[in-house]
């Protein structure tokens, strides 16, 4: 289910976006929701009314603003789907751009990722099968469309997963505080395998040692870190910065 005005009208835009049914209020004066109603009618979605007490009841603890979707939940794809995914974009002349999420266990951090992963035109993004954030409501709110619309992948072994995308050719640059090597420095404009690491303790060991590359971001400030969805889009659209260079 999702409680957005904004997320439903780029759900909408979507041909691929799979929404069952949407709940809107009933007779409710809120202009952006009567445009939601409008686009839904035009794609063929079923709308049943609702007052504002059954939203909440089908909303659940996520806030609404008049309006709930039942959309068909996207599945993670696997392993063996990201190296065929791989093999067909490296056929293309345009540099692969893959993000790699090791670990990260808060849905918010998550959905936001995946939101700066779509803008910025990565080709895929993996998470590990365990002890991570998985899709749910909350990452796809935060998302607002995009978990609907990039390529996401769970992995059993990140490590190993590295391991073989190097033997494509792509370069894999992790990102870790402790690197005297600014982000700034490095050439992101060949394919590459961007590794950001969890919230609390970064890149695990066996991830990091894998990494072509570890680079940092400068910090000129008091504080030592940025929130890994921070760090996350200053990274990608350094690599757009430099491609459209």
């Amino acid at each position: 289910m999702s409680p957005d005005c904004e997320r439903f009208e780029q759900l909408l835009a979507q041909p691929a976006a799979e929404i069952l049914k949407i709940y809107a209020e009933y007779q409710s004066a809120n202009p952006r929701l009567a445009a939601v109603v409008t686009q839904a009618n035009a794609r063929g979605v079923e709308i049943q009314s609702a007052n504002r007490a059954r939203l909440q009841q089908i909303s659940g603890e996520a806030r609404h603003q008049g309006v709930v979707a039942e959309i068909r939940r996207k599945q993670s794809l696997d392993e063996a789907a990201l190296r065929t995914l791989v093999e067909e974009r490296l056929t293309k002349d345009k540099p692969l751009l893959i993000l790699v999420l090791d670990g990260i266990q808060d849905p918010h951090n998550l959905g936001a990722c995946l939101r700066t992963a779509d803008a910025a035109g990565v080709d895929a993004v993996a998470v590990p099968r365990h002890r991570a954030a998985g899709l749910g409501p909350t990452v796809s709110k935060v998302a607002a469309g995009a978990a609907e619309n990039i390529p996401l992948f769970t992995v059993s072994n990140t490590g190993k997963m590295l391991d073989w995308l190097k033997e494509y050719g792509v370069t894999v640059i992790g990102t870790s505080d402790a690197s005297d090597k600014s982000l700034y420095q490095c050439d992101l404009a060949r394919s590459t395998a961007l590794v950001m690491g969890g919230e609390e303790s970064g890149l695990r060991k066996h991830v990091a040692g894998r990494c072509d590359e570890l680079v940092s971001l400068p910090m000129h400030g008091s504080v030592s870190s940025l929130n890994v969805s921070v760090a996350t889009g200053i990274c990608l659209y350094e690599v757009v910065r430099q491609r459209s260079a």
